[in-house]
């Protein structure tokens, strides 16, 4: 089978990055083309790059020489590609427009970016949980006037750690959750080179964050009507954002409240049997274990557990009861593998496996 043929827009970017070194070996998608702002058009990938490379393997030599072209000039990356990753540095306005342009040219696009995470017709998914709101594609495809061209998003980072667990549990009908997510330096795309001042340091805000961490799981537990996505209206969230001095990996502590009564042994046993789409189609990225819990009162930990299933996978532990909701827990995933770059990657193999990305 030929590989399919991947831009990466904003490939010079962390999660540009991140998307260029997940791809290296990857059985069915190539990265045949990158594209960044005009700054870094015309120069080899390695000369754009230069010192900025953040990643903690070296740069895959297949992206070196390739030229980097202007993200702006949609028409030359589209055909040079059968699809795109989005990792683009720009307003969410200039995102919307030139992720529905590229679709326009009939190039699906996967994106990172939370600029069209709220577009009624655009699915915001994670495939284990929702891998069903693809369907929204047709009627997208219907406004944008293309045939093969969309664009389908990932969600916020930060949910990973919870809304998994919560998606779990829902014949328990969890109403109340209250969580705060102590939130790695990677996910404002930095490393304590470029971010110092976040050593021995906690910051209690991070922009936009909150909203996104309580109203974006209301979306993906949604429902598709009348050809778009109507959030669920619960259970309702209640979040505080932090930003923490942790290379990668967010960690969430949940507060839950179930209208039903739930035993710990049946809510540890529905996480560890907790499956979907990617499991069963056996997608490249997909964990064999989507959640693992773990029994140790010290756990999980950043540092021995981020990368559980090579990243994709999430690790729950400390649940108990609570004296004034029902249970608690702690949750871990990590930020730039499962809730950004990897997760898209994951998406653009369940649109392969359902054949809504084929070869131009």
């Amino acid at each position: 089978m030929s590989k399919l043929r991947v831009g990466v827009l904003g490939a010079t970017g962390m999660v540009g990055q991140r998307f260029i070194t997940i791809l290296k070996d990857h059985p069915w998608f190539e990265v045949t083309t990158v594209a960044a702002s005009p700054r870094s058009a015309g120069k080899t990938y390695e000369e754009a790059v230069g010192d900025r490379w953040k990643m903690d393997t070296p740069m895959p030599e297949g992206v070196k020489k390739l030229t980097v072209l202007n993200v702006n000039e949609v028409e030359k990356v589209a055909a040079e590609v059968d699809f795109v990753l989005s990792a683009v540095d720009m307003t969410k306005d200039e995102i919307r427009a030139i992720e529905e342009e590229y679709a326009k040219t009939e190039t699906p696009v996967v994106s990172n970016n939370s600029a069209h995470r709220w577009t009624p017709d655009v699915p915001m998914v994670v495939p284990e949980i929702n891998p069903q709101h693809m369907e929204v594609i047709d009627f997208q495809k219907k406004r944008l006037g293309t045939t093969r061209g969309f664009i389908a998003v990932k969600p916020n980072c930060s949910i990973q750690s919870y809304a998994p667990v919560l998606t779990a549990w829902m014949e328990y009908e969890p109403y109340e959750v209250v969580a705060t997510t102590y939130q790695a330096i990677s996910g404002a795309g930095k490393t304590f080179k470029d971010w110092p001042e976040m050593e021995g340091n906690i910051i209690p805000y991070i922009g936009g964050e909150e909203e996104k961490s309580e109203k974006e799981p209301l979306r993906i537990w949604g429902s598709i009507k009348d050809g778009v996505i109507v959030p669920a209206e619960s259970p309702i969230i209640t979040c505080q954002c932090i930003r923490v001095p942790v290379l990668n990996g967010h960690t969430a502590a949940v507060f839950v409240k179930f209208r039903k009564k739930a035993e710990k042994a049946a809510l540890i046993e529905k996480l560890v049997k907790f499956s979907g789409e990617p499991q069963r189609l056996a997608l490249p990225s997909a964990p064999k274990q989507f959640i693992q819990y773990l029994e140790e009162d010290n756990r999980p930990q950043v540092a021995l557990d981020v990368d559980y299933e090579g990243g994709m996978g999430i690790s729950v532990g400390r649940l108990r009861e609570d004296t004034v909701y029902d249970w608690k827990f702690v949750g871990l995933s990590h930020n730039t593998l499962r809730g950004a770059a990897g997760g898209a990657v994951l998406c653009a193999e369940l649109l392969k496996a359902q054949g809504r990305i084929e070869a131009k």
